[in-house]
C-alpha cells in the first residue's frame, strides 16, 4: 500500500487525524501511526464493508487531515460520496485497493458468485453491485443462540469446507490501536462473516458439496436478514 508516502508527501503531520476503516486493514492505521498521526476509526456500510460516508462525515473534527478508504473483497468503496465529504471539508481522499487483490479469472469469480447466489440458504450471500470481483465470497451467518458463526465455520470445516473469518476483530480492538469506540456495523460484521472458497479451479462438485453443507446448517439457524 502507497499509504505512508502519500501522506506524508501531501504534509500530513504530527497530531494530525487521519480517518480510516475500523474493520480489517490494521496496517492502515498503523502507516498513520508511524506517522505520527492520529487514526480515527469510521464505522463501514453494512452491505460493502467498505467506508460509509455519512459515519466519515461523523468523525471529521478540524483536527482532520485525510481520509483513507480501501475497497473490501472485490467490492469498491463509495469513492464519489467520500471524495465529496473530503472536498466539503478540504481533506486528503486516498481509496485503495486491498493488500492481494487480484485481477485474472474476474469472470470466472463472478461466474462461481452467481451460483452460489441462487443456491445458498440460511447465510446471508454478497450484496450484487457494479463492478464487484469477489476476490472474497462473504457470507454472514447471524449468532442467535442457535449455531453461530465460528460454530457455524467449524462444522463447515468438518465437511471439507475450506471457509475462515475474513476479519477477526475491529481495528481499534488491535494492541497499540485501541480506542474506546463502539461502531456497530462493524462490531455485527466481525461477528458474522465468513469466506467461503471461490477459486478459480473448483469444481461443480465441490460447489455442490459446499452449497449442500451450508444450506444444511443453515436450516438451524432462524431467518435474521
Amino acid at each position: 500500500m502507497r499509504t505512508v508516502g502519500t501522506l506524508e508527501s501531501a504534509g500530513v503531520r504530527a497530531g494530525d487525524e487521519v480517518v480510516v476503516p475500523a474493520y480489517g486493514n490494521a496496517e492502515v492505521a498503523r502507516s498513520v501511526v508511524q506517522l505520527g498521526a492520529v487514526p480515527v476509526f469510521a464505522d463501514v456500510d453494512a452491505d460493502s464493508y467498505c467506508l460509509d460516508p455519512a459515519a466519515v462525515a461523523d468523525v471529521v473534527s478540524r483536527r482532520t487531515a485525510a481520509v483513507v478508504a480501501i475497497h473490501r473483497f472485490g467490492r469498491q468503496a463509495d469513492a464519489g460520496w467520500i471524495r465529496e465529504v473530503g472536498q466539503r471539508h478540504g481533506l486528503l481522499v486516498l481509496v485503495e485497493d486491498e493488500p492481494g487483490a487480484r485481477s485474472a479469472d474476474v469472470e470466472r469469480r463472478r461466474a462461481l458468485a452467481t451460483y452460489l447466489d441462487g443456491r445458498l440458504r440460511g447465510v446471508g450471500t454478497p450484496t450484487p453491485a457494479a463492478g464487484h470481483t469477489y476476490e472474497q465470497y462473504v457470507v454472514r451467518v447471524p449468532g442467535n443462540g442457535r449455531p453461530d458463526r465460528d460454530a457455524f465455520a467449524r462444522a463447515l470445516r468438518a465437511k471439507g469446507v475450506a471457509c475462515k473469518v475474513p476479519v477477526q476483530a475491529p481495528v481499534y480492538r488491535m494492541a497499540g490501536l485501541r480506542r474506546d469506540v463502539f461502531l456497530p456495523h462493524t462490531e455485527r460484521a466481525v461477528d458474522e462473516t465468513l469466506s467461503l472458497p471461490l477459486h478459480g479451479d473448483l469444481s461443480r462438485r465441490e460447489l455442490q458439496k459446499m452449497v449442500s453443507a451450508c444450506n444444511a446448517l443453515g436450516g438451524l439457524l432462524q431467518p435474521a436478514f
